[in-house]
């Protein structure tokens, strides 16, 4: 494992060598099936986890290079041949797998490494078919597309050409009139590019059920839970939940929205006012981007010795790239380079309390994903379900909630209202957006206009305070097309809010006994993903949040802190 110095600008590039890594799959492979001993398989497997890694790495700086700058062809070019290449060497890989699998020391390998890696190698193979890899290719192609048009939106507003994040910091504008045309500007840049949009998502659908049906289910929607590593619920399980949260969490929403409206001395509370939580203005950052970043650190410092050693190696090796620029993919992402044990945190700054949320969220992921790298054995291990991730950044947004002061001045107890607020109503939203795909995945008939109805009908469903202007493109359900995750992360976004729960909990846990709860948290990063969702919840000591009354019991302590502010009292 290579950790010294080194500065991620300097990193140096090399195009990915598929052919000598599918070599080595295939030697490794070989190797498995021919050992007398455990200790031979063993060795096999670690040495290929070492090249892997190094693998791995490669194409994530190739990955991470085009995020930065999507204009860039060099990048761009490789990003495309990565995507293309990829799902023709999976055979090879998958091999490696099958091997360990039927070898008569699997028991043995099991037994110090645990079930868990060869239970996600079993969804791996369920999930793939080689006659899937010209589906995969277009995929990615569809997806480059999607995000290069995401990255690259110039929106002319307030006598400036900005981006998709640019835009959004009028939200918050203190002249109504002013949120209500940026909203417009922001509407009618989807509106503008709604047919192609249109197409590449009706593309997208077919090409991803064509692969369900390929692997002998009726639609893609088995092969999405695969391929987000569930092993221990599946839809019926999200079903109940979504209904929790419509029954429990839908009413507290409405009662926020009720008081805000009166806060805002409006008589209905229009999109366009959403984001604008107090009169007098939100809570803006107390300093400019490198201001913010330099409390994160002392933060970091202060809160852990864990965290002041993973701060100081991100800035270090600048493992941070969080200024909004042109070109940058318009989106947020934490990843990993496995050769340097290093996390990457990838966002796009635009002076709002959102960026408060970059510093803990996707810094509360690379956080893990430090602690897994420096405690698990094995690669597989260092990331850990999609469903546990966001327990990880959504945790550390509360674990910070002390520090609120340093980075928002006197606007601390705004910002702590305000962010408190975003966390729970944005779960109907969430549950919503994964509805939404389950709805076209199972009825690829719609038309694109039905589609978007569909979305409209979930958003009086989930959201049913929500008013746009008429005959706006959100109006008629457009809003939509905004989310990155429903074109590139198929059943993802369900994620964030099951997770939005397990972070509740640590709320409440931190509140009663913080030494306990950051003992909790530092055991749930370092396992990774070496246990099922299920398992690592019961680790944590965090509850199953699909049983019956887990939600309420969730959020009680966010619902108290809210209802009890003086926000709420003054409305």
């Amino acid at each position: 494992m290579k950790t010294e110095q080194f500065t991620f600008s300097t990193l140096e590039y090399k195009r990915p060598d598929f052919q000598e890594f599918a070599a080595f799959a295939e030697k490794t492979k070989e190797r498995i099936e021919s050992a007398g001993s455990y200790a031979e398989v063993k060795e096999a497997l670690l040495s290929f986890d070492g090249k892997k890694k190094d693998f791995s790495t490669d194409v994530t700086i190739a990955s991470i290079r085009h995020t930065l700058d999507t204009r860039d062809k060099f990048y761009e070019g490789e990003n495309e041949y990565i995507e293309e290449t990829f799902p023709t060497i999976m055979p090879c890989l998958l091999a490696v797998d099958e091997a360990l699998m039927n070898s008569p020391f699997r028991a043995d390998f099991e037994k110090e490494y645990g079930r868990q890696y060869l239970a996600q190698k079993e969804l791996e193979k369920k999930a793939f078919c080689e006659a899937n890899i010209p589906l995969m290719q277009r995929e990615a192609k569809l997806a480059s597309e999607y995000e290069k048009m995401m990255a690259t939106a110039e929106i002319s507003f307030d006598g400036k050409v900005l981006n998709l994040f640019g835009v959004q910091k009028y939200f918050e504008h203190e002249d109504r009139e002013v949120r209500k045309g940026a909203v417009r500007a922001y509407s009618d840049f989807y509106h503008k590019n709604e047919q192609r949009l249109e197409e590449i998502w009706e593309e997208l659908l077919s090409i991803r059920n064509e692969m369900g049906r390929n692997l002998g289910y009726e639609d893609y929607i088995p092969v999405g839970y695969m391929k987000q590593g569930r092993t221990d619920y599946g839809q019926k399980e999200v079903e109940s939940f979504r209904e929790q949260v419509r029954t429990v969490i839908v009413p507290i929403c409405e009662r926020l929205y009720e008081a805000q409206a009166k806060r805002l001395g409006v008589e209905k509370l229009a999109f366009y006012d959403e984001k604008r939580i107090f009169p007098d203005g939100n809570a803006v950052p107390a300093g400019d981007d490198d201001f913010m970043v330099r409390e994160a650190a002392k933060m970091y410092h202060e809160m852990s010795p864990e965290t002041g050693e993973f701060i100081d190696f991100m800035i270090q090796h600048e493992l941070m790239d969080l200024k909004n620029k042109p070109g940058k993919a318009a989106t947020g992402y934490m990843t990993d380079l496995q050769r340097y044990q290093a996390p990457f945190v990838f966002s796009c700054f635009n002076q709002t309390i959102g960026d408060m949320g970059v510093l803990t969220h996707e810094l509360g992921h690379a956080f893990a994903g430090f602690m897994a790298m420096r405690s698990q054995p094995l690669s597989d291990y260092y990331s850990e379900s999609t469903d546990i991730a966001e327990i990880h950044s959504m945790s550390m947004e509360q674990f910070a909630y002390p520090y609120a002061e340093r980075f928002f001045g006197d606007g601390a107890e705004k910002f702590l209202f305000a962010h408190l607020q975003e966390a729970v109503t944005f779960v109907p939203f969430g549950v919503a957006v994964d509805e939404f795909q389950h709805i076209c995945y199972a009825n690829p008939g719609l038309t694109p206009k039905e589609r978007t109805l569909a979305w409209k009908k979930l958003e009086e469903k989930y959201m049913p305070w929500r008013t746009y202007e008429p005959d706006d493109f959100f109006d008629r359900g457009g809003w939509w097309y905004h989310k990155i995750h429903i074109f590139l992360y198929p059943f993802y976004y369900i994620n964030y809010t099951l997770t939005t729960m397990g972070a509740m909990e640590f709320k409440k846990k931190e509140r009663e006994d913080h030494e306990s709860a950051w003992k909790d948290y530092l055991n749930l990063c370092k396992c990774g993903g070496s246990m099922s969702y299920l398992e690592t919840l019961r680790y944590a000591g965090v509850s199953n949040p699909f049983e019956e009354g887990s939600v309420e019991k969730a959020i009680s302590v966010a619902k108290d802190e809210l209802m009890g502010s003086r926000y709420m009292r003054e409305a």
